[in-house]
């Protein structure tokens, strides 16, 4: 159940991604960012008080902590590193560097409660992440990428290590959190709205400390803009969030950042059908490679 999950949450952010690049043209990557939270915290309520019957998730003050912590960690700090390295270097040596999140989200699991992989895992986890850097490495031809100083390559990288880091050890919270002081995992629709609720409280707070408050009350009036953002927050944060959650109850921690780490692999059949954007056959191997990583660990 967990690996599965993990899958289709790549699927769902591979499909979320197309959106808020939408809407990111139309009101900007940092008013994507916080209207998508905003938008996600709203929906996970309803879902909540429809499922669980209550608005706000019945948890422990560690469960609370935790996965806080986790929303922070990885949705707002994460986040914000990984906006701030799409201005940098671009969004493609951005996603190379979020392949390497696998490696602290297992250690992460490792320090907080001791978490280790199988030889099989391991496997399988190196062969998924040599996959998924051959797909990129295959796409990297952006030319305003190329152009970048040196200094501003090196600030963006920076940006996006501390993403790739933020999203790992997010990971690794969580399941924390999911399990702290009980005996069965936290509900996936809570532990998600938590996450979700405390990432959002960071991230008005770093709006409103930056003075962002006037770009987000313009953006606001982009009808179009906002549609594209409220959908992927439904596909994303919500859907995605909620069984990545799942994946993270019942996998271990680093193969289901692994798996939910595919988006780049899927990206290209869907750039094919709607940008009709052919990939060599370096980009087709890469996939190949990385499907079977997550054969192995589906074995594992």
């Amino acid at each position: 159940m967990g690996e599965s999950a993990a899958i289709l949450t790549s699927c769902l952010w591979t499909a979320s991604s197309l959106l808020f690049t939408s809407a990111g043209r139309k009101i900007g990557a940092f008013s994507v960012n916080v209207y998508r939270t905003t938008m996600a915290i709203g929906l996970l309520v309803c879902a909540h008080a429809v499922f669980l019957g209550a608005v706000l998730p019945v948890a422990s003050g560690a469960q609370w902590l935790w996965m806080g912590l986790s929303g922070i960690v990885g949705l707002g700090i994460g986040d914000l590193g990984l906006f701030a390295a799409y201005v940098s270097i671009g969004p493609k040596r951005t996603v190379l560097m979020q392949a390497s999140s696998p490696i602290f989200a297992s250690m992460g699991a490792f320090l907080a409660f001791g978490e280790t992989f199988s030889l099989l895992s391991l496997v399988g986890v190196a062969v998924t992440l040599t996959g998924i850097v051959v797909v990129l490495l295959e796409r990297e031809k952006a030319s305003e990428e190329q152009s970048a100083y040196v200094k501003r390559k090196s600030r963006g990288l920076l940006f996006a290590l501390i993403s790739a880091i933020g999203q790992g050890f997010g990971v690794a919270l969580s399941k924390k959190g999911m399990y702290v002081g009980v005996g069965e995992a936290m509900n996936p629709v809570s532990a998600a709205l938590i996450r979700m609720l405390l990432a959002g409280l960071f991230i008005w707070t770093c709006a409103f400390f930056a003075r962002k408050l006037p770009e987000l009350h313009d953006a606001a009036r982009d009808r179009e803009g906002i549609k594209y953002a409220a959908a992927g927050a439904l596909v994303g944060p919500v859907v995605g969030m909620t069984l990545s959650m799942v994946a993270i109850a019942n996998a271990e921690a680093g193969v289901a950042q692994t798996l939910m780490s595919l988006m780049p692999v899927f990206i290209i059949p869907v750039t094919w059908i709607i940008y009709r954007e052919k990939t060599s056959w370096r980009g087709i191997l890469g996939a190949v490679v990385a499907v079977t990583g997550v054969a192995i660990l589906f074995l594992a």
